[in-house]
C-alpha cells in the first residue's frame, strides 16, 4: 500500500495529523512576530508604558508595558491568519465560502486566546496545591493541558463548521 492510498482510506487521521503538524506553521509566524515587535516596538521605540486593559496586564517588571501587549496582539493575529489559511486550504482543502468562515474562525481564536490566558495559572495552581507540583512540571502540565483543550475544541469545529468542503456540508443547511 502506498502513502497516497493510505492517507485516502484514512482521510480523517491524516487531516487530524496534518491540522497538529501544520499547527506550527502559525507557531513559527507567532515567533518570528514576536521578535520582531520586541525588537521594533521595546527595542527600538521604547514602549515600555505599563499598560492594563481588560484581562491583559502589562504592569509588571519584564512584562514590557504596552510594547508587550502590542507585541502580543500582533503576533497573535498574524499567527493565527496563518494558521486560518493553512488549515482551510492545506489540511482541510475546503471550498468553504471566506466570508462565513472567516468571522466564526475570528470568534474561536479569540475563545482560543482568552483561554489560554486565563486556564495556564488555575491549572498550575491546581498541580502545585493539590499535587504538591514544582513550578516547572506544574507549567508543563498546564501547556499540555492548554494544547489539548485548543485541539479537541478546534479541530471539530474547523472541520465541520468553520472550514467545511462540500463533502461535509449538510444538504439541507
Amino acid at each position: 500500500m502506498s502513502f497516497r492510498d493510505w492517507t485516502e482510506r484514512h482521510q480523517a487521521l491524516w487531516e487530524f495529523i496534518k491540522f497538529n503538524v501544520l499547527s506550527n506553521v502559525s507557531t513559527a509566524t507567532r515567533f518570528v512576530f514576536t521578535w520582531l515587535g520586541t525588537a521594533v516596538l521595546i527595542g527600538g521605540l521604547g514602549l515600555t508604558s505599563p499598560f492594563r486593559f481588560l484581562i491583559f496586564d502589562y504592569t509588571g517588571a519584564g512584562s514590557n508595558g504596552v510594547g508587550g501587549f502590542a507585541t502580543f496582539l500582533v503576533a497573535e493575529v498574524m499567527a493565527q491568519v496563518v494558521n486560518f489559511f493553512v488549515q482551510m486550504k492545506w489540511v482541510f482543502k475546503s471550498d468553504a465560502d471566506f466570508g462565513k468562515a472567516a468571522p466564526k474562525f475570528a470568534v474561536l481564536a479569540v475563545l482560543i486566546v482568552i483561554v489560554n490566558l486565563i486556564l495556564p495559572g488555575h491549572v498550575t495552581s491546581l498541580c502545585q496545591d493539590l499535587w504538591g507540583m514544582d513550578a516547572g512540571l506544574a507549567g508543563t502540565v498546564a501547556s499540555v493541558v492548554n494544547t489539548l483543550l485548543a485541539v479537541v475544541v478546534s479541530f471539530p469545529l474547523l472541520k465541520f463548521w468553520i472550514t467545511p468542503g462540500k463533502k461535509d456540508v449538510d444538504p439541507k443547511e
